[in-house]
């Protein structure tokens, strides 16, 4: 590893001082860390980002045994209009049979943002509640055009706490 003094150099200036100058290995390696840091925030996905709006619900369970289970339900706020899907899925076909692509059914839905909507929809929820601060284990999953479902058991078990917040309601 590098020293700082190994890192800066020293020019004089024209009063014949010592200034400290960066080296180029340094310059280079703050302007890389500043880009790499750019683009890790501008490919985060935001529930703002979708244009479906949906409605969601987050049930909760806990066992005797400490064991955490949920699940995280989505379906559209409003049904689209018949007209848009059709022809979204009439354009959809067209590209398809253009292109000559084979690698899916021209019969079957691009669910790719649906499910990437529904997957930061539930990693949301678990944060705003806390209720799987060591993650999760998805058990299962349903993703359908207008709805979703996604089940599954926290990795850490419950705590006093948990079982007041989080106690059955049902």
């Amino acid at each position: 590893m590098l020293g700082l003094s190994q890192m800066l150099t020293f020019d004089e200036n024209k009063d014949n001082n010592k200034m400290p100058m960066p080296s180029p290995l340094l310059t280079t390696t703050v302007l890389l860390t500043a880009m790499l840091s750019l683009v890790g925030c501008a490919s985060k996905r935001d529930v703002d980002d979708f244009k479906v709006r949906v409605e969601d619900t987050f049930q909760t369970s806990i066992k005797g045994d400490g064991i955490k289970l949920f699940t995280y339900k989505v379906k559209y706020a409003e049904l689209p209009t018949l007209e848009q899907p059709h022809m979204q899925r009439v354009r959809q076909i067209e590209k398809m049979k253009r292109s000559g692509s084979k690698k899916r059914s021209i019969y079957e839905p691009d669910l790719r943002s649906w499910t990437e909507q529904i997957e930061l929809g539930l990693e949301k929820t678990i944060t705003m509640t806390g209720y799987c601060r060591e993650g999760y284990l998805e058990l299962s999953r349903i993703i359908e055009v207008g709805r979703g479902e996604i089940r599954g058991e926290c990795n850490d078990g419950a705590t006093d706490a948990d079982i007041s917040k989080f106690a059955d309601k049902g």
